[in-house]
């Protein structure tokens, strides 16, 4: 592993994920691999998986815990792993021991210890919505691609999508997560384990009968987790409400960013969760 100088992270949020990813270790045996499995393709289903060749080099931005390289390593060549949390990069490592084609670097996306055109892809899911600077961030990681490279970016959506009462919920729940997010990790915890027990499951469980009678769910808040384990909903609910920094961006701001990075060819996902965008490295930047 790698060690380098930090910049454009919060010590705050990357200690806090250090906290989530010892406690939600993400292994197999509470993320089975079939759900594992079937979140990676709601992420990476608009991935162009044809372009790699065998042996291609690509980057995990944030890799937390490595729950999604566990799923891309053993499709490369080589997979890099960049993570601010020395804790979270335990783990990691940990859950990807079997793995031999693996680099571990611990720093921030602010300084990657890659050369820049270095890389056949990218990838940073629900990452850079916790850095000071998002945009900046966007552009560090195009840097770092060779031309044509892909880029697949999963950034938190400003429910650009979702009616007006929508965006009201949701800004009595950020208010929640402002202080909750200050609190020791044990309070955390036990709050968010009983948000998970007592909004995510029976909203999801709801979502879930209302599917079965063929009634539309799209419009529910929470009918992502319809399908999806407690294990997930906790780990969902510590991660959205027991961190500091938290940005959220509409579609347009998003590619905008991506366009500014040197991107093109820039393309949305249209299923939750939302946004999650693929684009191609041109090598040039506004």
């Amino acid at each position: 592993m790698q060690k380098r100088p930090e910049k454009n992270v919060d010590s705050d949020v990357a200690k806090g994920f250090g906290d989530e990813w010892t406690t939600f270790r993400q292994e197999e045996g509470n993320l089975s691999r079939r759900e594992r499995t079937a979140i990676f393709d709601s992420y990476f289903h608009i991935f162009p998986w044809q372009q790699l060749s065998h042996d291609s080099v690509g980057l995990d931005a944030g890799c937390g815990s490595g729950r999604w390289s566990m799923l891309v390593a053993p499709r490369v060549g080589h997979l890099h792993l960049l993570d601010a949390s020395p804790a979270a990069l335990a783990v990691a490592r940990d859950n990807m021991r079997a793995l031999d084609n693996v680099t571990f670097h611990e720093g921030s996306v602010g300084d990657i210890p890659l050369p820049d055109a270095s890389l056949d892809f990218a990838f940073s899911l629900g990452v850079l919505h916790h850095v000071p600077d998002t945009e900046g961030a966007v552009r560090a990681i195009a840097a770092k691609l060779k031309p044509g490279a892909p880029f697949l970016l999963y950034l938190y959506y400003a429910f650009d999508n979702r009616p007006s009462w929508y965006r009201r919920l949701w800004s009595v729940t950020d208010g929640l997560r402002v202080i909750l997010s200050r609190q020791p990790h044990a309070l955390r915890l036990v709050v968010s384990g009983i948000i998970a027990a007592l909004v995510y499951w029976p909203m999801a469980r709801a979502a879930a009968l209302a599917a079965m009678v063929r009634w539309r769910t799209a419009g529910m808040p929470l009918a992502y987790y319809s399908d999806k384990s407690f294990y997930v909903m906790r780990t969902d609910a510590y991660d959205r409400f027991c961190t500091k920094l938290e940005k959220r961006f509409t579609r347009s701001e998003i590619e905008r960013m991506m366009r500014d990075a040197g991107l093109e060819q820039i393309r949305f996902s249209d299923i939750a969760p939302y946004w999650c965008a693929v684009g191609m490295a041109t090598g040039l930047r506004s």
